[in-house]
Order: structure tokens, then C-alpha cells, then sequence
């Protein structure tokens, strides 16, 4: 046995995380002399700043690539070389496979590191690397384009014994036969991109009257994304779970899996929220699924790092084949967690020709581990994704078992052209219920202003009574509704509200800067007298509502008396201090005390507990109002979100009815198709065309009274 091999298994049994630590110097040595000393990477964000970290770890020097819009990006500053690419559109910039390879050569580096995304599976500029010399960080072509392609996939994992789900994926792509096979297959049925990946191509026909308009929805947004319509028809099972198993690969026939990842709970076909190992399942279950995926691996001649997806019976627990992921996954760093292993130093390693360090028998599961992915979007609207500066992100510092992965810092843009995860919170624990007490303990440290994010509802949905019993499919946000998106607590909301108004007051005196923060606050002051009391109102917003707070000074230092609209005084005691992770507000109303994180942006007010973060407005004068008018107007159609238009589907004069299509904008990845919102005649349309930005609330059409 190596030394390497070794050395790897004494620290397995030392329960050593990170056990790549003791012998870097030695990977530095052998990764230089099979002739990789740089690498650029080929992605942006939090995968970049993962891959560079490695690298560096190991003594690669790295190359960074960059749009436009990523000057300034987290990963170009932490990489030892930076090259522009391209507008900050990804087909012209990290999709142009020709550029990157330009800069490879021109920075000497000896491979690329594709990341997740991009061109990670594109068959053609693996070819082109290999073309070039430069050593791609991936599989072989080959295994790329037979899982790349759903229907020959499908066709190899049943060939190799692996069970797949019935239905079509024959070549003949005309309307006609997809019906025809719809038909036999039955419904509900999943239409799906044969060259699919993260939920795009991919759209559910509940009954023979949906297929057609989701199939032309799925066809346009493959092509959008991958160049290809062509689409696949499966059996839909209602209600699974999703596993998927880490598969790796060497160039010396050496297989292995890392055990199974379970990432059942998704929006929109992707998810948000992962851990390993799945929970609930048998050791004979999950040695089952980890041997077919090997099984799928060695079919394929793969090597290097995959992920086998199957779909797994949420009560019998048979499995099927959905795909292979031939790259790296966002959600790699739970199996890292749970294995004591580093996959990205693992890629390097076999890229460079070397054996895999261990054997199967050598490959321990350790504890449980949580990632939740902290995005930039709005859960109560359809998890719409949202664009924009992070004016103030403070997040959990990284610890032991904590992994903050992230490519954004505070002032930096979560931009329209990409997709919009701030961060990933890695969590690890000595079993599950450990797992999960400290995700929600790291979820509540998170501060951002400027974005909203799916913070709280991550936290809801990491307490739901059933998430934490272990309940999980692919329908439980929709079947579980009601407790992920609780009915507004009144006792709560009034609360929050005086933490909010006190902080706010408390913070302006404090700044002594009361002239430029009072804006929107009346004060009103009686003459001096011996019961003198200051009074202050506060005109308030909060989800909609309009509030009015009245605080009057108390007789003791710290005291006060609040009330709410007409409701109820309340005696509160209140302090507030700076500590290092920003404001902290004390306070005891009645006899509750609590302590919260609290600060201001703009006109809103954040306030930050276990629970999450509340935010209230400040209601701007009307002058200064920024709110359309006739956006709010049941005449007009706007843009969701910020965008770039992808079709005008109408014209002025032209006769509409309720729930017509008018244009679509693409955003973050996604189609957003707007209607109208009643019958009439479309008055105007706006002077945009195709590949366009629109901003979020940008009126698009405009009705007329249809007479």
C-alpha cells in the first residue's frame, strides 16, 4: 500500500476532517511533477473561490477568467492571474469556449477546471482542450456525451442492470409521435431536455391537455440553454424522493462512491436544501444504490468526479435511474463533510494521472451533514429571483463542521445574468438532529440588506415538524404550505415592531444624527414641567400595513412607554450596543427579555432573532415615492423582475384576453412568461426589444378598455 494510502487510512481512524492537511506538501510534490502547476478555472462564484483554495493549498497557482460584469468578483481577487473574457452575458463570456482556451494558452496553464455549470459537460470543448493540450479537469468526451444525452443514457444504465423509469427516448422528435408516446406512457408524465441539467428543459404534463404547451415551453427553454430541443418523455411517480450517490473515478479502472446524498426538497425542480446521508433508508438500501452507481460509472469508462441522480419510492424505497451529472456538484460539500475528504484535490489528483487514494473498504461515513443554498429571491412570490446590491451581508463564521461557501462579499452585485445564490451553508454533526439544531442556529446569524433572500424559509423549512422526521419528497414545499408560509402572528408582528421603532430612535441618538434619520417621525414635546414626558410618533410600514408607534420617555434611564396604532401601552426597557457582529438590541416588554441583531438601509428597518429577519419600512414622502403608479394598475403587464427581454409577444391594437401571454423576460436563468390581467386591447407596448434589459416593476403593455 502507498504511503498516501496509508497515511489516508490512519487518519480515518483518527476521525481527522480534513486529513489532506498532513501530507499537501507530498500532493504538491507529485501534482508538479505530472506537470500541473496551473490551472485556470472556467466558472465564476462560489465554485471558483472552491476551486482556488484548493489549488492553493496544494501550491497550483490559478487563473481566473471574468466577465463584465464580475471586474470586481470575489474569485478574481483571490486567484494569482485574472483575464477579461467578455460582455456579462455567459454566452459571450463563460460560455465561449474559443476565449477560454485562448487565455489557457496564453497563461501557460497546463489544465481547466470547468466547475459546475457552463461548459462542465459540453462535449465539444472537452474535445477542444484535449485538441490543445490542455488537460480538462473532467471525464472523457465520450462519458460526457453518453450521459449528456438522456436517451443514451438511459439505454447504457439499462444495458448495465441499473433499473430506469418507463418511457420514450427514441430519435423521432415530431409533435406527432411525442403524443403518440405520451398517450402510452400515460399521464401525469415529465417532459424533460435529453441535454438537460438544474431543472431547465424540464416541465410536468399532469393531463394529456397540458402536454403540448409544456412540451413547447420545455423545447424553448432547452434550446435557450443548451442548443438542442430534443426531449424525452418519462413516467412521472408522484411524490418521490430524489438520491443521488458521489461516484469517482481514475484512469486506472478504480471505481469508488462516497455514499448517497438526499435532495428531495426543490422550487421549481432545483434545489435548495440538501444532506447526507439520506435519511430513513437501509444499510442494504444504500449499499444497493452505491453499487449501482458504480455499476453506472464503469459503464460509461468514466473517471474522475460524478453524481448517479435516481428516484427513490418515498415508501418502498425502489429505485430508478434518472441521470448522471458528469462534473462536480453544488452540493459536493456535504460528502466532503461526512467522508473527510476533499473531491476538488481528488479532481486534481486523478486529472494528473494518479490512482484514487483509497479503495471502497477505506471510504468511512462519518456524522450527518446539512447545506442550505442561500439565494437571492422571494419565496412569498413564487421563489422569483432577485437582483441587485448586497448593501449588508454578514454571515456565520466559518468553524469547525461550519462551511460558509460563498463568491459575493457586502457592496457587491447579485447580477441579473446569473444564477442568484449568494452562499452555501455547510453544516456537519454527529448525527441529524445535531445537524439540523445547528443549520438553524447558523441561518439565524445571517444579516442582509439590500437583496431579500430565502433565510427564513430556510429556517422554517429546516424546523418543519416533518422535514425533521425525515418526511422528505420532491412535493413537500406545496404539500406542506401551510407551515412554510405561516399566517402572520399579530402578537409577534407588534413586537417586532417596537424592537424596530426603539432601535431605530435608540441607533439615531446614539449617531447624534437625528437631523438626517428623523425624516418621516413627528415629535411632539409639552412645555417643561415636573411630570415632564417626550413624546415621539413614528409612521411605520410593515408587510403592506401602515403602523403608527408612540414612544414616551420614562421616568427611569432606559424606560419607555410604547404603543402600537390604538393598542395597549407597553413598559419596555431597551438598550442598544455595537458588538462585532453589528448593532445588538436588549429589551424587556413586559416580562419577556430578548436581545436581537438590528440595523438600517435605505428606509428599512431589520431586525434579526431565531426566527429570522423582520423587516419594517419607513414610508417615504410621497414626493420621494419611486412606486409606479400605473404599474399598480390593472391596465398595465410588468416585469416581475429585473431581466433581459426575451419575446414581445404582442403589438399595439392588438385584441388580448385574461391570462394571455405578452412577453417573456429571462432572468437568473429563468423564463418568467407574463399575462394579461384582464381582457382588452393592448394601448402601448414599450420601446424594448429582444436582448434588452427591463428592470423589476418596468411596465411592458399597457391596456385600453376593450370597446
Amino acid at each position: 500500500m502507498s504511503y498516501l494510502r496509508q497515511l489516508n487510512k490512519i487518519c480515518t481512524s483518527l476521525n481527522l476532517q480534513y486529513s489532506v492537511r498532513l501530507h499537501a506538501q507530498l500532493l504538491k510534490e507529485e501534482i508538479s511533477r505530472q506537470n500541473i502547476n496551473k490551472v485556470l478555472i472556467a466558472n465564476r462564484g462560489e465554485i471558483a473561490c472552491r476551486v482556488i483554495r484548493t489549488a492553493r493549498k496544494l501550491g497550483i497557482r490559478s487563473v481566473a477568467v471574468y466577465s463584465d460584469a464580475d471586474k470586481h468578483a470575489m474569485h478574481v481577487e483571490m486567484a494569482d492571474e485574472a483575464y477579461h473574457i467578455g460582455p456579462a452575458a455567459s454566452s459571450q463570456s463563460y460560455l465561449n469556449a474559443s476565449k477560454i482556451l485562448e487565455v489557457a494558452k496564453k497563461s501557460n496553464s497546463q489544465a481547466i477546471h470547468p466547475g459546475y455549470g457552463f461548459l462542465s459537460e459540453n462535449v465539444e470543448f472537452c474535445e477542444k482542450c484535449a485538441n490543445e493540450g490542455v488537460i480538462f479537469i473532467g471525464p472523457p468526451p465520450k462519458a460526457i456525451r453518453d450521459m449528456g444525452i438522456k436517451s443514451t443514457s438511459k439505454a447504457i444504465m439499462s444495458n448495465a442492470g441499473v433499473p430506469v423509469v418507463r418511457g420514450y427516448h427514441g430519435e423521432d422528435q415530431s409533435i406527432e409521435r411525442l403524443q403518440a408516446e405520451a398517450q402510452k406512457v400515460g399521464f401525469p408524465l415529465m417532459i424533460k431536455a435529453v441535454r438537460g441539467g438544474g431543472g431547465k428543459g424540464m416541465r410536468i404534463a399532469m393531463t394529456e391537455t397540458d402536454f403540448l404547451p409544456q412540451l413547447e415551453s420545455a423545447k424553448r427553454e432547452s434550446m435557450k440553454s443548451f442548443g438542442d430541443d430534443n426531449m424525452l418523455l418519462e413516467q412521472y411517480i408522484t411524490d418521490p424522493r430524489h438520491v443521488e450517490v458521489q461516484v469517482f473515478a481514475d484512469m486506472h479502472g478504480n471505481v469508488v462512491h462516497l455514499f448517497e446524498r438526499d435532495c428531495s426538497v426543490q422550487r421549481r425542480h432545483q434545489k435548495i436544501i440538501e444532506e447526507a446521508p439520506a435519511p430513513g433508508i437501509s444499510e442494504e438500501t444504500r449499499r444497493a444504490i452505491g453499487e449501482a452507481a458504480v455499476r453506472a460509472a464503469r459503464a460509461v469508462g468514466y473517471v474522475g468526479a460524478g453524481t448517479v441522480e435516481f428516484i427513490l419510492h418515498r415508501v418502498t424505497h425502489e429505485f430508478h435511474f434518472m441521470e448522471m451529472n458528469t462534473r462536480l456538484q453544488v452540493e459536493h460539500p456535504i460528502t466532503e463533510m461526512i467522508t473527510g475528504t476533499d473531491l476538488v484535490e481528488w479532481q486534481l489528483r486523478v486529472a494528473a494521472g494518479e490512482p484514487l487514494p483509497v479503495t471502497q473498504q477505506d471510504i468511512v461515513r462519518r456524522g450527518h451533514a446539512v447545506e442550505c443554498r442561500i439565494y437571492a429571491e422571494e419565496p412569498g412570490a413564487g421563489f422569483l429571483p432577485r437582483a441587485g446590491t448586497l448593501h449588508r451581508l454578514r454571515q456565520p463564521t466559518p468553524e469547525d463542521h461550519v462551511r460558509i461557501e460563498t463568491g459575493v462579499r457586502e457592496g457587491q452585485e447579485v447580477s441579473v445574468h446569473y444564477d442568484p445564490m449568494i452562499a452555501k451553508l455547510v453544516v456537519w454533526g454527529k448525527d441529524r438532529h445535531e445537524a439540523l439544531a445547528k443549520t438553524r442556529a447558523k441561518l439565524s446569524e445571517y444579516q442582509v440588506a439590500g437583496l431579500e433572500t430565502n433565510v427564513n424559509f430556510l429556517l422554517r423549512l429546516s424546523g418543519a415538524s416533518a422535514f425533521v422526521s425525515g418526511d422528505v419528497h420532491t412535493a413537500f414545499i406545496p404539500q406542506h404550505e401551510a407551515e412554510l408560509f405561516p399566517p402572520t402572528d399579530p402578537a409577534a408582528v407588534e413586537q417586532r415592531v417596537i424592537q424596530a421603532a426603539l432601535g431605530y430612535v435608540l441607533n439615531s441618538q446614539k449617531n447624534n444624527s437625528a437631523n438626517d434619520c428623523w425624516k418621516g417621525i413627528s415629535v411632539e414635546a409639552a412645555a417643561w414641567r415636573p411630570n415632564y414626558q417626550l413624546r415621539k410618533t413614528i409612521a411605520l410600514k410593515y408587510d403592506e400595513n401602515d403602523l403608527k408607534v408612540t414612544i414616551e420617555y420614562g421616568s427611569q434611564p432606559n424606560t419607555y412607554n410604547i404603543q402600537v396604532n390604538d393598542g395597549e401601552w407597553r413598559r419596555v426597557e431597551a438598550t442598544i450596543r455595537d458588538t462585532k457582529q453589528g448593532l445588538r438590541l436588549s429589551t424587556l416588554i413586559g416580562d419577556r427579555s430578548g436581545e436581537v441583531g438590528f440595523l438600517t438601509h435605505d428606509d428599512e428597518i431589520h431586525v434579526y432573532d431565531e426566527n429570522g429577519q423582520t423587516v419594517v419600512r419607513v414610508p417615504r414622502p410621497k414626493h420621494q415615492s419611486l412606486s409606479s403608479p400605473a404599474a399598480a394598475a390593472a391596465d398595465t403587464a410588468a416585469s416581475p423582475t429585473p431581466g433581459v427581454m426575451e419575446r414581445l409577444l404582442v403589438q399595439t391594437g392588438d385584441k388580448v384576453v385574461k391570462g394571455q401571454p405578452l412577453f417573456m423576460v429571462i432572468a437568473m436563468k429563468m423564463e418568467y412568461v407574463v399575462r394579461s390581467p384582464r381582457d382588452g386591447v393592448v394601448a402601448e407596448v414599450a420601446a424594448v426589444k429582444q436582448g434588452d434589459s427591463v428592470g423589476k416593476g418596468a411596465v411592458i403593455v399597457r391596456l385600453q378598455t376593450d370597446s
